[in-house]
């Protein structure tokens, strides 16, 4: 992701993205909601409405395998609960295909823009690497990539939160460390994934959260994310500020995986200095054209999908997005984005990670965004609106 001074990003698939839905969320802390017309919205109109609709219905296509009671994460007001959104997806599925007109239609009827937060929004961005490796170990690949292990168990702790950690003489203790960890503490256990080339290739793949591997037999291996240990993350570019080995206003992806690999002989120790730790999932059944699962069990789409705090936002809503891309001569970039990801260090009403696919060019954008802009959240409408024929 693009600011390793104040960010990072930890995604959950397949059984945990579940657990996510099922859950009950924390405290909502969007610091109010203030309702705004379509009409208030700058370069809304038939043409984006058009371009989302294929990425709503794969979302209802998900949502209608699960209980209507289940949660989406925020848990309070329309939009909490699966059954929320079931009459929108209804009335989506019936929509005729290349329709722009009806699918502005569609969610000005179904829909209610909703700002939260103070207006002002910050947006990061993250993407999904690409990196060398081999399903053996040998030659350059040296460095292994773990699977969840069987003793890293999750518990509730005396405060309510949720903990991760390992039972050791019956006692819960933490997780190992990065730093022990990469010393041995899970050899022999026979946990390998795979083999990766390079440390910083894994230690970039675990902030994105998923990624893929590129075999010796040109045969791409898709990762995405498992588990992790539960220790605090430091994000390195800050451990760089602090040694003095970089100035704050010069820190991105890229600064770091430069001096990195400018400093052999320190890499390793000042990624150690981060002791969270990532475990990965091989996926199956994912198209080479499609980004990894997200939080939500959906595949994300690059430029349509972004991680959120699903304490103030529902998994799965629309969020309409106004920002500009890290190129200065770029124009405002306006957009429907759907809330499919989370981030661990995205927090609040005004925050939001983009998802910008795959490749260099998506490396590049992702490793220098951070820009504010404004972000409106569509929450869907009471279903007695629809019956009385309520619009925007």
């Amino acid at each position: 992701m693009s600011n390793f001074l104040t960010s990072r990003i930890l995604r959950g698939v397949g059984a945990a993205a579940i657990a996510l839905l099922s859950a009950c969320a924390a405290q909502n802390e969007s610091g109010g909601r203030q309702s705004v017309a379509f009409s208030d919205l700058e370069g809304w109109g038939a043409d984006a409405a058009q371009q989302s609709i294929p990425v709503f219905l794969s979302e209802c296509r998900y949502l209608g395998r699960l209980p209507a009671d289940a949660t989406l994460g925020s848990d309070s007001g329309l939009g909490a609960h699966v059954g929320d959104w079931l009459p929108a997806c209804r009335a989506a599925a019936s929509l005729p295909t290349g329709d722009a007109q009806a699918a502005q239609a569609f969610y000005e009827r179904w829909f209610q823009p909703v700002r939260t937060g103070d207006g002002s929004a910050l947006f990061t961005g993250y993407y999904e690497p690409e990196i060398r490796g081999s399903l053996t170990r040998g030659g350059i690949y040296q460095t292994p990539v773990y699977r969840v292990p069987d003793d890293l168990v999750r518990t509730r702790a005396t405060d309510g939160r949720m903990v991760a950690g390992r039972w050791q003489g019956g006692q819960f203790v933490p997780y190992w460390s990065r730093a022990q960890i990469d010393a041995g503490a899970l050899s022999g256990r026979h946990l390998e994934l795979l083999w990766v080339a390079d440390s910083a290739d894994l230690f970039f793949l675990q902030i994105q959260g998923s990624g893929r591997v590129r075999l010796p037999s040109g045969q791409v291996v898709r990762l995405g994310f498992g588990g992790k240990n539960g220790l605090d993350y430091v994000p390195l570019g800050r451990v760089l500020i602090r040694d003095g080995a970089m100035a704050e206003d010069d820190v991105s992806m890229q600064s770091i995986r430069a001096w990195l690999a400018a400093h052999p002989g320190e890499a390793r120790v000042t990624m150690e200095e981060n002791p969270n730790y990532v475990f990965f999932n091989l996926l199956d059944n994912v198209y080479v054209d499609q980004g990894a699962p997200g939080a939500m069990g959906v595949p994300l789409s690059p430029g349509q999908s972004a991680a959120i705090d699903r304490r103030v936002i529902p998994l799965g809503a629309p969020i309409w997005v106004e920002t500009k891309l890290p190129d200065p001569s770029a124009a405002t970039w306006r957009r429907l984005v759907f809330a499919q990801d989370i981030g661990t260090d995205i927090q609040g009403a005004s925050r939001a990670d983009l998802y910008l696919g795959w490749g260099t060019d998506a490396e590049q954008t992702a490793g220098k965004l951070r820009q504010h802009g404004r972000m409106v959240v569509f929450l869907p409408r009471p279903v007695v609106v629809q019956a009385q024929g309520g619009g925007s």
